[in-house]
């Protein structure tokens, strides 16, 4: 029964190695940047200041619609009234009864005189110049001309068709185009900046976990170390006492120290998981994986490469923030030629193509014709309550103040690099001076330990050797750390920490 959960045991081991991950300072950098959604939403914004600069581009372009319509109405349009439609309709019907009676009125005429009336009577010409006029019928044809006047001056617009394509090319416009194509760019830009800005605070963060955990995972092998040491130490007290060589408040001032030294694991145990539970959120990994890091249980804490120093210009160059704030002096600069563009004229191009049913060039007949045009539009803004100053003179306050947020910037950032700077400096001194008196303690340790296995140290002299030793320890990695990190924070005030 033994033997099998002995191979039970060892079969589960290689899948508890397997699900420990051992992980880098840099890729613990890399998968935080990839699952932070901050930085997810900053490259979003990238995009679309990128989709607002092409929106802007497009102003260069011209406008081209295409329009199309019906309209159905229920009436035609009349040119004249119904009495004149009638007479058009009617006009032939009317003139063949004029001629009708004059011709009538002729041959009276003629016959009333007898001389004309002989001489007609006479003339077989003449009558038959009177009769055929008299037979001659003209009502058909006037009152088919007529009817068709008629038709023509009344207006088929029972079904419309209209279709019509614009384009449109603006050639001045104050110089807003030009302006809106640069904020366009600036804020593309802008945006970029902040990612570089939130990239940094991502790798800080970071970088704040990891070398918390080497420090936790470093005072908990020193626990351990510390607790082993006192549990050695509290087996030969024990012996002592049964000698008779040492007391009963020896023994119990060992099991205090032993007890204290427990407690301090226990609190480093803890402490570490919490710490590892904030990288694994941190680098989106379950709050549950077992990590292990590169740094994690050395015996020196890596001293990092120690940063020169750099000129400021090149510090504000590197720095996103003022990089953010030069661009934001720029779009405000550009603003200002944006609403002054308002007080000046616009110009732009114009042609259009136009297509109707019924036909406008044909007599409104119901048949689809076309016509083109084109021409030049000019705007001139004459007074709009002086809208237009009043947005020049905010696009002007507002650069001024960014301007002098940029000011301020660069101080701070001065401050800052000084300020890590003397940080790192002081730090890289704590760790030597905390190196030298871990090799000293080490020492005091090694003989104190010595004599008081010889009978020539008492308890209280050992263990105040071992309380050294563990300060010593202790102040060396907490100097260590503080050098990682003043380091990492001198790369970030000087704008080292890059994409």
């Amino acid at each position: 029964m033994k033997r099998r959960v002995l191979i039970t045991i060892a079969a589960l081991v290689p899948c508890i190695l397997q699900a420990q991950q051992r992980l880098t300072l840099e890729d613990c950098r890399q998968m935080a940047v990839n699952c932070n959604r901050e930085l997810g939403q900053s490259a979003i914004e990238i995009e679309i200041a990128s989709n607002d600069r092409g929106i802007a581009r497009a102003n260069y372009f011209p406008k081209v619609s295409a329009k199309a319509a019906y309209l159905y109405n229920n009436q035609d349009i009349n040119l004249i009234g119904d009495e004149t439609s009638e007479l058009l309709r009617n006009g032939g019907t009317l003139i063949q009864g004029q001629i009708s009676g004059k011709m009538n009125e002729l041959t009276q005429a003629i016959m009333s005189n007898p001389a004309t009336a002989q001489e007609y009577l006479k003339s077989p010409m003449w009558q038959t110049v009177l009769g055929a006029l008299s037979q001659t019928d003209v009502s058909g044809a006037i009152n088919n001309i007529g009817s068709q006047l008629d038709e023509a001056l009344h207006l088929d617009i029972y079904n419309v068709y209209v279709g019509a394509v614009s384009v449109t090319q603006p050639i001045f416009a104050g110089g807003k185009v030009i302006a809106a194509n640069r904020i366009a760019a600036l804020a593309e830009q802008l945006a970029k900046e902040k990612y570089d800005t939130k990239y940094q605070e991502v790798i800080i963060s970071v970088d704040q976990s990891y070398w918390q955990i080497v420090a936790i995972a470093a005072k908990r092998d020193l626990a351990e170390s510390y607790a082993a040491l006192l549990e050695k130490m509290t087996r030969d007290v024990n012996s002592l006492v049964a000698e008779g060589v040492a007391t009963e408040s020896d023994l119990l001032s060992v099991k205090v120290k032993a007890n204290e030294a427990d407690g301090m694991l226990l609190k480093a145990k803890n402490g570490l998981s919490l710490a590892k539970m904030l990288l694994c959120k941190q680098i989106g990994l379950p709050l549950d994986s077992d990590v292990i890091l590169e740094d994690e249980g050395e015996e020196q804490v890596p001293v990092p490469q120690m940063l020169e120093s750099k000129p400021m210009e090149q510090v504000w160059a590197d720095r996103p923030e003022i990089r953010s704030l030069n661009t934001a002096v720029e779009i405000y600069d550009n603003k200002v030629k944006v609403a002054r563009a308002d007080m000046l004229p616009t110009i732009a191009a114009t042609a259009n193509y136009l297509v109707t049913n019924p036909n406008l060039n044909n007599g409104f007949r119901n048949s689809f014709g076309g016509r083109f045009s084109c021409g030049v539009m000019v705007s001139i803004p004459i007074f709009h309550g002086y809208e237009a100053a009043f947005k020049t003179r905010k696009a002007k306050a507002e650069a001024r103040l960014y301007r002098s947020k940029l000011e301020d910037a660069k101080e701070m950032i001065c401050l800052e690099v000084a300020k890590y700077s003397n940080e790192q400096s002081e730090a890289l001194e704590s760790l030597l001076m905390a190196q030298s008196n871990m090799e000293s303690a080490e020492e005091n340790l090694r003989t104190a330990m010595v004599g008081f296995e010889e009978g020539v140290v008492d308890a209280n002299t050992a263990m105040s050797a071992q309380t050294a030793w563990l300060k010593a320890h202790s102040e060396y990695i907490e100097s260590g750390i503080a050098l990682q990190m003043a380091s990492a924070n001198l790369q970030k005030a000087q704008g080292n920490i890059k994409k």
